[in-house]
């Protein structure tokens, strides 16, 4: 079995560790999938997804020289619909700036959905980290100049 970057193959899982997976593919040809390719969404415990023995299909995302094979589940699942992205044009990426730090909130008896309470406490939340990195780069490289 010649095995390629790009092709598709099935195999068992022969071990889990705490940051992937170990695929046998074929007699004495074993992969990894790492914990990040493992699933289109966050995974924390490898083992709510896979057991060993377990048989799987994966795709070979990389081959290296010391014959590490690098493997991917999610990459060999068909692609959901809603995540085809638009087409975009080579304009340059701005970053967006963070909301004002006391930006006008709804009433607190209002209806909002769960989606836009999360993700305005993700953008508070990412204005106050940052926020706090800038002081702390600032403190920090004073005290390494003297």
């Amino acid at each position: 079995m010649e095995l390629e970057v790009g092709s598709i193959v099935t195999g068992k899982i022969t071990g889990i560790t705490k940051f992937g997976a170990f695929v046998t593919l074929a007699p004495g040809k074993s992969g990894l999938v790492h914990i990040s390719e493992i699933a289109n969404s966050y995974v924390n415990d490898i083992r709510e997804h896979l057991t060993e023995g377990q048989e799987v299909t994966v795709k070979i995302i990389g081959l290296d020289d010391n014959g590490r094979i690098n493997l991917s589940i999610k990459a060999a699942l068909p692609q959901p619909a809603a995540a085809a992205r638009p087409v975009r044009s080579e304009a340059p990426r701005r970053t967006p700036s963070p909301p004002p730090p006391f930006a006008e909130r709804p009433p607190a008896g209002s209806d909002i959905s769960f989606e836009d309470k999360l993700k305005r406490f993700m953008q508070d939340s990412d204005s106050k980290i940052s926020g706090l990195r800038q002081y702390a780069d600032k403190k920090g490289s004073r005290r390494r100049g003297r």
